[in-house]
Order: structure tokens, then C-alpha cells, then sequence
């Protein structure tokens, strides 16, 4: 948001909150869901698109209806082959794509396992411009029941935190997805946080505050402070891993130290240097995570079989 869009946001929020707090706080919330172009802009962020593209070009595509409405997009590669080959689900950050995420999933697909990357409403190809968690936590239930449980899933950011409420069965009336194994990567452990800061971007007064988090309540039938992913790595008793960057300015590292601190099944993983974008694409994390799914139960790595050259498919992103 430019400086001029922000001080016309602030002046009109500042207007429409004195007459209506309430009205003023389920506008917030609309505008808080709002979803950035899927548009690539600058030449970097175009470059990096260009290439996470092609590297997904030759997969398999689907719609996934969401349950209520709604559509996500998904990316399917080394489907339909013959014989059990373990599943994972890959999700993206906020305003990413699948494409964005090309890396890991063709890291994933290279062990020989089926991978599903899901571009969320309002992302990548997927139609709309509104995205929430309780919208996320949905296209995550469309997938698994389109594909099939998942033996592992991984996201970035707020796709991290997304797959530990639906693994929580956090949302009313949405069934848990719960796979072996999760991977959550520069994710935020609660969005408390996050709530409190727009409201103070915009300029929101405490009853307009309370009535943007009410919004979250009403939509999702859960309270906001409630969307304790930390808590939820604890109690779902799945071995987790949490890859961060203590350089990482969008998503604090004290994230991380939360979710560490929640469960001795939760693995803690610093990946410093990488901050929270190229977090994604570095070799050290890529690594990091096909050893962590290649071990059994006993912490032993299973045996890989790679399906092509790895290296010169990696792109930097």
C-alpha cells in the first residue's frame, strides 16, 4: 500500500469507525482478506515467477472446489504411477503460489513420491481475490479429498500455519487433515499479532479493534486468540519440524521458539542467512527437509531412489 493509498485507507477507516465501529471493523476484515495481485512485479520477483513456473509446467493440473464455495488450484507431480509411493502436500505463503514453491516440489518429487502443490484462493491459478485461514483450511480438506491422505505436508508462512489447524481440526465443521509428518517453514505460531498490527496500520480505535477480531469469530467459529498453532503441535503428536531464520523480518523467530518449546516431537531447525523468501529455495533447507520425511519412525533415512538430475532443476527463487 503507497503512502497516498494509506493515508486515504486511514482518513476514511478514521470517518466510517466514528460512525460505526462495528461496520468499520467488518470493512477492516474484508480489506484484511483482500489478496495482492498474482502478478509478479519488479524484474527479480518476475524472473523468479518465470523460472518457478517452468519448473511446474509439465504437471499435472486440477480445480478444487472448496466446501461452502470457492475454488483452489492444485499441481500434481508423479501421479497415477503404479505402487504405494508416499503422498506430501506442499502450501504457500501470503500473495506466493505453488509456482513460487517449485523448489521444494521438485525436491519432493525427485525421491519419487506424488506431490501436490495447492495455490490458494486468490493465489497463483487459483480465481478470486479473498483469501482467510478458514478458506486455506478448506482447500487443504479439498486436496485430501481429491488425492487422498498425506503422508507428509509442508507450507511456507501462512500455508505452514494453515496446515496446523486443519492437522488440529481447529475450524467447526471442517474434518482434521492430520498427516505423518509436517514441515512448517518461517510460519507464524498465532495471528493475534498480526490482527493487532494492521488494526494499527489503518488507524482502528479499540471498538473498531474488537469488532475486526469479532469478524474472525463470525466467519471462522473460532476466536482469534484461539489460532494457537503451537499449541497444536503439541497436542496433534506428529513428528514436526520448524525451519526459521533468526533473520527472517517478516515472521519473528520467536515464532519458531514456540513451537519448539511446545512438544519433544517438535524438531527445531535454523536455517539463518535465508530470511523469510529465499528460505524456500536454499539447498541447506531443501536438504534439511527430504532427510527429515526419508527417516522412519526410529529417526533411520529409508532409502531414496531419485527420479532425475535434482541440481540442475533447482532454481533460486
Amino acid at each position: 500500500m503507497t503512502n497516498f493509498a494509506l493515508k486515504v485507507t486511514r482518513l476514511g477507516f478514521s470517518l466510517l469507525q466514528s460512525v460505526s465501529p462495528r461496520i468499520a471493523g467488518k470493512a477492516a476484515f474484508r480489506l484484511f482478506c483482500v489478496t495482492p495481485s498474482t502478478k509478479p512485479k519488479g524484474e527479480k520477483a518476475k524472473a523468479a515467477h518465470a523460472a518457478g513456473a517452468a519448473k511446474v509446467a509439465g504437471a499435472e493440473r486440477f480445480t478444487l472446489r472448496l466446501a461452502g464455495g470457492g475454488r483452489a488450484h492444485a499441481y500434481r507431480l508423479n501421479g497415477g504411477a503404479l505402487g504405494r509411493r508416499p503422498r506430501y502436500l506442499v502450501t504457500h505463503g501470503w500473495g506466493s503460489s505453488g509456482a513460487y514453491m517449485a523448489d521444494i516440489v521438485t525436491t519432493l518429487a525427485a525421491t519419487g513420491a506424488e506431490v501436490i502443490a495447492v495455490d490458494f484462493p486468490g493465489h497463483g491459478r487459483a480465481a478470486g481475490r479473498m483469501l482467510h485461514m478458514g478458506m486455506a483450511v478448506k482447500a487443504i480438506a479439498a486436496a485430501e479429498r481429491r488425492f487422498g491422505a498425506f503422508d507428509a505436508a509442508i507450507g511456507h508462512s501462512f500455508g505452514g500455519a494453515a496446515l496446523m489447524v486443519a492437522a488440529a481440526g481447529m475450524l467447526p465443521g471442517a474434518p482434521a487433515v492430520l498427516p505423518e509428518k509436517l514441515v512448517l517453514i518461517g510460519s507464524p505460531s498465532e495471528m493475534h499479532w498480526l490482527f493487532k498490527d494492521f488494526g494499527k496500520l489503518i488507524g482502528l480505535r479499540r471498538p473498531a479493534q474488537q469488532a475486526l477480531e469479532n469478524e474472525v469469530h463470525r466467519v471462522t467459529g473460532r476466536r482469534l486468540e484461539a489460532f494457537d498453532a503451537s499449541g497444536a503441535a503439541g497436542a496433534i503428536q506428529r513428528p514436526v519440524m520448524i525451519v526459521h531464520a533468526e533473520d527472517d523480518k517478516e515472521v519473528s523467530a520467536n515464532h519458531a521458539r514456540r513451537y519448539a518449546a511446545a512438544s519433544d516431537a517438535v524438531r527445531l531447525h535454523w536455517a539463518n542467512g535465508f530470511g523469510h523468501r529465499r528460505i524456500v529455495a536454499a539447498l541447506p533447507v531443501l536438504d534439511a527437509i527430504r532427510g527429515f520425511l526419508a527417516e522412519d519412525d526410529s529417526g533411520k533415512h529409508a532409502e531414496i531412489i531419485p527420479l532425475f538430475d535434482l541440481p540442475a532443476r533447482r532454481v533460486s527463487l
